[in-house]
């Protein structure tokens, strides 16, 4: 009888998922977002990735040098890289891209203990640094025959936008958040991959609709809607970076709960604050709140309340 039995540590229950293999399903969901960057901006858009990317990965290879343990191969500095590109504006200075790249991953996640112990999403927070060090750089959207400003931010002036245009693309923007059907193509990708659910995106997206339908001035309008949920990084935060599986709640309702903070606070950010976009610094706000919302969502052990009490009956 005893050779029905098989001791060993946990975990009991293995998965074929890999790190790897989960990095390479988002590099290839963000395919269609960084194809059509290059085609509506041309090939200057597809070196600001290159340059995003390779200063992540040497980055992580010279710290892995250092520390004597590589990291490199799980691609992970790779997805940060090409996240860091698509929040970026095309015309960009390359060395700030670069400055980018080396951010997020030696002071957000090598610093702090590698992947895994980073508390907030890497591309955002070195795209917030850009932000805050550089703001005529990174607020300037104009390159070739895009010119003038966004349409978010012609939106919040009061201004006609085509609604047509935003939703195709052809408009101006960051690198990868202007085709909302790129962005749609990569997430449904994921979703069938079952690398991410629609908690935090469907809670996110229909919390920020809400708000604006209260706050937003135009009531249920479809095409000012439309117009909020097409322009910005909305999309691309919502399925590919709110979603990120260190920076988000481990617990079911706090997920949920997560993704009604990012709406409301995307919400704020937008129709109150200075600026016309909110997505970056509303995720890493929610960042730096997820160990609280994991404390007050944290499930109550089978067989006891709240408290420590055992069940009576």
């Amino acid at each position: 009888m005893s050779g029905l039995y098989k001791v060993s540590s946990n975990p009991h229950i293995r998965s074929r998922t890999t790190t790897n293999s989960i990095m390479l399903a988002v590099v290839i969901a963000l395919m269609p977002a960084a194809g059509f960057g290059i085609y509506h901006f041309g090939p200057r858009a597809g070196l600001v990735m290159l340059v995003t990317i390779a200063s992540a990965v040497l980055t992580e290879f010279l710290f892995g040098l250092y520390r004597k343990k590589l990291t490199i191969d799980d691609l992970s500095a790779v997805v940060t890289g090409l996240l860091l590109a698509l929040n970026l504006p095309v015309g960009i200075p390359l060395w700030m891209a670069a400055l980018g790249g080396v951010f997020a991953i030696l002071v957000v996640k090598m610093l702090f203990g590698g992947l895994g112990q980073n508390f907030m999403n890497p591309a955002l927070a070195a795209r917030c640094f850009l932000l805050i060090s550089f703001p005529t750089a990174m607020t300037n959207f104009s390159y070739d025959s895009f010119t003038g400003a966004t349409p978010l931010a012609a939106l919040k002036a009061g201004e006609q936008v085509n609604i047509m245009d935003m939703v195709t693309g052809h408009v101006a923007g960051t690198i990868g958040e202007t085709s909302v059907i790129a962005l749609l193509v990569g997430a449904v990708f994921l979703l069938l991959c079952g690398v991410i659910d629609l908690r935090i995106p469907a809670s996110y997206i229909g919390t920020f609709i809400l708000f604006v339908i209260v706050f937003g001035g135009h009531g249920f309008d479809p095409a000012y809607l439309t117009a909020q949920l097409s322009g910005g990084g909305l999309m691309l935060g919502a399925f590919f970076m709110a979603t990120d599986y260190v920076t988000r709640p481990i617990t079911i309702k706090g997920q949920y709960l997560y993704g009604m903070f990012l709406g409301v606070m995307t919400g704020i950010f937008r129709l109150f604050g200075p600026g016309a976009e909110g997505v970056s610094y509303a995720i890493i706000l929610g960042n730096l709140l997820v160990p609280l919302i994991e404390k007050i969502t944290q499930p109550v052990a089978f067989g006891y309340e709240k408290g420590g009490k055992r069940h009576e009956k």
